[in-house]
């Protein structure tokens, strides 16, 4: 059990791929090689569908996986989220892109070798920044640290607030980006 979490991946991969799906992990999946690897139980990504063309991707994935919940499609048509488990019972959650800037991040994929001949289409560096910044959960900052401490110096900290100042507005949380810039400066100062 050990990776079925890299093994729901794959299979969503696969399936994302079968489907010429334009999709980005992110969360754990991500955090995995540009943070600090942690222990994870699911497995989160953005699909982009843009607006009203959800059906397809929430028919395909209900086709595949077990929904986590009584009607999964309604819930995803309205929340944007499809919530899904592997046969394995590992958590899969699906965002519904839309936004300009989710459609920016799966263009922006990165390619990484998770195993021999595995692959995971993970969202680029920057982008694990904006998404955890723009979530800002308490797992949220402390997985921020470590990515900015293994990202020091490599980060394009133009686009990554051009990013955030677009977002952070539809969730009144401007404040995040203010306190992104604090733990960047802390982590700028670990070495003093």
């Amino acid at each position: 059990m050990k990776f079925s979490w890299a093994n729901a991946a794959i299979d969503v991969q696969k399936l994302c791929a079968r489907h010429d799906f334009s999709f980005a992990f992110i969360g754990a999946v991500a955090l995995q090689h540009w943070g600090e690897p942690r222990v994870t139980m699911d497995v989160d990504l953005t699909v982009f569908t843009g607006f009203g063309n959800e059906d397809e991707a929430i028919t395909r994935f209900l086709n595949h996986f077990e929904p986590r919940m009584e009607n999964a499609a309604d819930f995803a048509q309205q929340n944007r989220v499809l919530l899904l488990q592997s046969n394995e019972g590992v958590g899969i959650d699906i965002a519904l892109g839309a936004l300009p800037f989710e459609q920016r991040m799966v263009n922006r994929t990165v390619e990484i070798e998770y195993l021999p001949d595995t692959f995971f289409n993970i969202c680029c560096a920057e982008d694990l920044v904006v998404t955890k910044t723009f979530s800002g959960r308490g797992q949220d900052w402390v997985d921020l640290e470590r990515a900015l401490v293994r990202q020091e110096g490599k980060l394009n900290w133009k686009t990554i607030t051009s990013e955030l100042n677009e977002l952070l507005p539809i969730k009144n949380a401007e404040d995040h980006l203010d306190q992104l810039l604090r733990l960047r400066e802390q982590v700028e100062n670990y070495d003093d």
